[in-house]
């Protein structure tokens, strides 16, 4: 099925690996051009999905507001944004979590996914017409026990999408979550095995959710086929969400 993406201008962040390589190169191939956004954005200068790339910090206004411009004037215009970039970060109890390890968590995950998305935002509002899909988790949804503040994060990033995609209505600038699962990234090179076997028993489906499906769940949120539904979460948890 084609997603009607030829034409499209995208900005994914955390782009240069896992999920958001994926859902770059998903992109790409259904014919958007790609900015890729990333810390490190080394391994992708040579990856034809990508039309232009950038190194971005995503919590800082000045980093993003120089990328944005960047990709602007790289694609012509920014029809899409894929809010992406995220941190795990330690897996263990609230209760021993540092002050600074809670912070760097929110930094990222939640702050940074404003910054960013308001920056798409305020282009998308010039042209009337635009698709901002954060990915979230399900985390988000059910809490995340060892993961507490990365839970917090999810949740403040929906609830964030929720509000947002309610603010630009009536218009043509949609913002929708997807949730998915643990998956199969380099996120997981920070958490025990027994984390990661907790999480997995979870999924009725018994297995780790792939890049892959996230790509396609978010190519669609993201593409002109998603006309009618906006400040909603796209669940890919094999079964685990219950809401």
């Amino acid at each position: 099925m084609s997603f009607e993406l030829e034409g499209q201008t995208a900005i994914v962040t955390g782009a240069a690996r896992g999920i958001g390589l994926a859902i770059s190169r998903r992109l790409a191939e259904l014919g958007a051009r790609v900015s890729c956004w990333d810390a490190d954005p080394t391994p992708v200068r040579n990856d034809p999905s990508f039309s232009h790339w950038i190194e971005a910090d995503v919590t800082s206004e000045i980093s993003v507001a120089n990328a944005f411009d960047q990709s602007l004037a790289a694609l012509g215009n920014v029809s899409i944004l894929i809010a992406n970039a995220g941190i795990n970060g330690p897996t263990k109890p609230a209760w021993e979590y540092a002050l600074e390890e809670w912070n760097s968590v929110i930094e990222v995950d939640l702050t940074g996914v404003f910054i960013t998305v308001m920056a798409g935002v305020r282009h998308m509002r010039t042209t009337g017409f635009g698709r901002v899909v954060i990915i979230a988790s399900v985390a988000g949804k059910e809490g995340n026990p060892g993961a507490c503040a990365y839970g917090a994060a999810k949740a403040g990033a929906i609830g964030f999408a929720k509000g947002l995609a309610r603010e630009l209505q009536p218009s043509d600038i949609l913002v929708n979550c997807v949730a998915p699962s643990m998956t199969a990234t380099d996120l997981m090179k920070g958490m025990t095995a027994d984390y990661i076997a907790d999480k997995r028993s979870k999924v009725p489906m018994n297995r780790l959710c792939s890049v892959e499906e996230i790509a396609d769940m978010t190519a669609w949120a993201a593409s002109p086929r998603c006309s009618f539904t906006t400040g909603q979460v796209f669940d890919v948890t094999g079964g685990r969400a219950t809401y």
